[in-house]
């Protein structure tokens, strides 16, 4: 009898029958007794099928199980014969809170029950009416939720802490013994659940839909539209505030994880990002970017209660648990871990302590020059003061924390616009009394224990950086008055194996609350965002979304009154008209043309395109421009063309984009091309190759050929590069450059395989603009037959040349009829009559 009932452990149930005797003579076995004690120091019986019985739905439940089934007893009477199938409810024996395995004493046990009897008015009556069966089926529910990780909710750990079981932070009991999860609950398809889930009682997510992205069969998202709203400017430091007084409201508990209401539902296939706030603890800190993370990432937010004293390898066991169970859940995901301040040093201990799961690591400010802060006699000032003059202390140590200039700019994208200072004045006017907030959020006691948190937290890091392999992002603030930032960054990268970094010249400490950072086009620039182990510059792409577009250099008025672009397009008929109402509407599309130098057409054409078509252009770069690192000049412009979506250029790539049915960008002269020398404006470098031609015809792309006129009319190259090598020390420089490059050419002969890189010497003219000119589509559906036709192939890679060159040339004679051809004439013209978007031209 296997399933033996209360008080009945070690006790034998055996037959009269001695059958078994009788056969081992017969055969002469030679006969061991043997005997089995310890289940009960491993489990201990929770409901056995006496109390079951007493359950009316579990007994029916019972019999329906056994009928039919065949009970060996049957015949035999009294307690053997009860042998009716069942699985008897039993809860493992776990160490204390303390980490003990010693076993309670009945006494304790016994106050411990009486307890709970107590709180038993919120337990379902029907377990009240079973007495002492309600109180362990409940002690079973409790261990259920707390130890198993259910598979549905691939978003949430569920585990109580009661003073008899150790508990997981993610579950808490309020004062009434209810549950109540600290999670966003979402199931393996990335789904909300419909019901609401609560923090301490209060409700805190609800089913929403999200705008500003394709949905799948199952309502959720599987890609972003161009121009999608990131919500950036919704909410500033003012929320930040009040929220997180609401959180420390009755702010009992041990840490757990949370997801704002503001994230909303993730694209498929998101993967998940961790946040661990700095000293606050309060987990709000991401408020300013939580609408934009929520669309890309499962986003979980750490929250410290106020009075909760967990230390440094507590927190770090928390979040390093999470990982795992994350981890495992999705082995090819990586796990993003954003920490702030000394959330920064919890993460670099983390990933040091677990090399081999793919971690990414961003780090804002992180807290590890913590022993050299410029702050450290404040810290001591603030440990002595007496308790009624430390409220005091929020409206003095403001100008340390942050920029809180900067945070009241949030609202307004952080322009400085004259237009825009009566809105910055009343921003700032009402974030000045949330200043009292913080001395409620950080009490004295807290703020010294915290302090210690960082030092340990520090220590235990800087110790430990070697054994780092992850990614890791650091933003850095120019005017941190907490930390040493900048130089942290710079000391970081130098250590770490994966390291890269971003300076915020303007910014003070709490970085991720003031104007001037767009977390998530950060992360798009610098290539960390990736949904499995490898990034795919196709599948992995995020389109720019409406905060990104507006705050471009080249959307700025000066920028758009300077390149004044004119685009004109071809219409299927032949017809030539002003705008891009001759680029189709469906993908694949092609668009090949010529350079200007320096690029200099590339970023009208990318937000033309995008303003009008409301398509996102891929332009295919060299590959030179994804290895600069984060100092080199040419950066702010690449950021630019990455938010655009360049790729590097490779027969692979473009395969991808066409495949995808993507409008792709391709200049076939290249870099020569862009850096041409004095007296080549307008002359085209192409190679022989016709790869292109054939991958287009392969996907039956439309191939727009396109000429662009007029940097010769907005600058003037001063020294090209047949000058500079003819000057020692700068052709001495430019060699020192090229090494180790790549060179896309090696192997052509002639003006197309110089391809060394350069910037030539310029000087700008205040005159002039650029025009585009689209010639007729190409096209190539249902041409698939014509793939090995090499001759086919040539024909219309000259052909397509020609029309370049045509355009080009057309664009040269049709500039002189244009009347606001110069800048001057534009600007009159702005100032009396129009807008940028339509400055007038010449007729086509």
């Amino acid at each position: 009898m296997t399933h033996s009932s209360l008080g009945e452990g070690c006790k034998l149930f055996w037959p009269d029958k001695q059958e078994f005797v009788r056969m081992a003579v017969k055969f002469g076995a030679t006969i061991v007794p043997f005997g089995v004690v310890g289940e009960d120091d491993m489990s201990e019986l929770i409901i056995d099928y006496n109390e079951m019985k007493r359950i009316p739905f579990v007994d029916q439940l019972v019999n329906d199980f056994n009928q039919g089934r065949k009970n060996l007893r049957k015949e035999m009477g009294g307690e053997i014969a009860k042998q009716p199938l069942h699985f008897p409810i039993f809860l493992p024996k776990l160490p204390d809170s303390h980490g003990s395995s010693k076993k309670q004493s009945p006494t304790k046990r016994h106050r411990e029950m009486a307890e709970i009897e107590k709180k038993m008015k919120n337990i379902p009556m029907i377990l009240i009416s079973c007495g002492c069966v309600g109180r362990r089926l409940l002690r079973y529910m409790i261990w259920i939720l707390g130890v198993i990780r259910l598979r549905k909710f691939s978003k949430m750990a569920l585990i109580v802490k009661t003073s008899t079981l150790p508990l997981s932070p993610f579950l808490s009991l309020d004062k009434n013994f209810r549950l109540h999860s600290h999670v966003l609950m979402r199931s393996v398809r990335g789904e909300i659940s419909q019901a609401s889930v609560s923090i301490n009682g209060a409700s805190s997510v609800h089913k929403k839909d999200t705008n500003g992205g394709k949905k799948s069969g199952q309502n959720i998202p599987e890609e972003l539209e161009p121009l999608w709203d990131d919500g950036y400017g919704t909410q500033t430091a003012k929320d930040y505030a009040y929220i997180a007084m609401d959180l420390i409201k009755s702010d009992g508990g041990p840490p757990r994880w949370f997801c704002p209401i503001a994230c909303g539902t993730p694209l498929k296939d998101s993967p998940i990002l961790l946040y661990i706030p700095g000293i606050d603890g309060t987990g709000t800190g991401l408020v300013v970017h939580e609408k934009a993370l929520g669309k890309v990432f499962h986003v979980q937010c750490l929250h410290i209660p106020v009075h909760d004293r967990t230390p440094f390898e507590g927190l770090l066991q928390i979040v390093e648990e999470t990982i795992k169970i994350e981890h495992d859940l999705s082995p090819n995901k990586p796990i993003y871990l954003l920490g702030e301040s000394f959330g920064g040093t919890l993460a670099l201990s983390v990933a040091a302590r677990n090399p081999t799961i793919d971690l990414i690591l961003i780090l804002a400010n992180p807290a590890t020059s913590f022993e050299r802060s410029q702050a450290l006699p404040l810290y001591s000032l603030m440990k002595s003061l007496p308790e009624k003059h430390y409220e005091m202390l929020p409206y003095v140590i403001p100008p340390i924390l942050g920029d809180f200039v900067k945070m009241a700019m949030v609202k307004i994208d952080g322009t400085s616009d004259v237009s825009h200072l009566w809105q910055f004045l009343c921003n700032f006017t009402k974030d000045l009394p949330n200043l009292s907030m913080l001395s409620k959020i950080l009490p004295q006691d807290t703020l010294k224990w915290r302090i210690k948190l960082v030092e340990s937290a520090a220590a235990y890091a800087n110790s430990r950086l070697h054994a780092i392999t992850a990614q890791v992002l650091v933003l850095a603030s120019g005017k941190d008055n907490l930390v040493p930032s900048k130089n942290e960054a710079q000391r970081l990268s130098r250590l770490l194996k994966h390291c890269n970094i971003r300076v915020f010249e303007e910014n003070g400490h709490t970085i991720l609350l003031e104007s001037g950072v767009n977390l998530l086009s950060t992360i798009k620039t610098s290539e960390m965002y990736r949904r499995f182990s490898k990034h795919d510059f196709v599948k992995d792409f995020l389109p720019l979304s409406m905060t990104e577009f507006k705050s471009l250099p080249i959307e700025s008025r000066w920028y758009r009154v300077f390149m004044g672009a004119a685009m004109f397009s071809t219409m299927e008929d032949g017809k030539i008209v002003r705008g891009l109402s001759g680029i189709p509407n469906e993908g694949p599309v092609l668009i090949v043309g010529n350079h200007l130098l320096l690029g200099f057409d590339i970023f009208p054409l990318l937000s033309e395109f995008l303003k009008e078509k409301k398509v996102i252009l891929r332009g295919l770069a060299h590959p030179q421009f994804f290895q600069f690192d984060e100092k080199h000049v040419l950066i702010p412009c690449l950021d630019v063309i990455k938010l655009f979506g360049a790729i590097p250029v490779s027969g692979i790539n473009l395969f991808k984009l066409l495949a995808r049915k993507s409008y792709t960008l391709l200049y076939p002269g290249g870099l020569r091309e862009a850096l041409y020398r004095k007296g080549e404006n307008s002359k085209l470098f192409w190679p022989e190759k016709q790869e292109f031609v054939r991958m287009a015809v392969k996907f039956g792309a439309t191939i727009i050929p396109f000429g662009v006129v007029g940097e010769d009319d907005i600058s003037e190259i001063i020294i090209d590069y047949n000058e500079m090598k003819r000057i020692p020390f700068i052709n001495q420089m430019l060699n020192d450059l090229n090494q180790g490059k790549t060179n896309l050419r090696e192997g052509m002969v002639g003006e197309i395989g110089e391809q060394r890189l350069h910037i030539p010497i310029i000087v700008p003219k205040l005159t002039g603009r650029l025009y585009y000119m689209f010639g007729k589509p190409i096209r190539t559906k249902r041409k698939e037959k014509f793939l090995d036709d090499k001759d086919y192939i040539k024909e219309l890679y000259l052909q397509i040349k020609c029309e370049v060159e045509k355009n080009v040339a057309y664009l040269l004679k049709k500039r002189e009829e244009d009347p606001y051809r110069g800048l001057v004439e534009r600007l009159t013209w702005l100032n009396t009559i129009g807008s940028l978007d339509q400055i007038p031209s010449f007729e086509p």
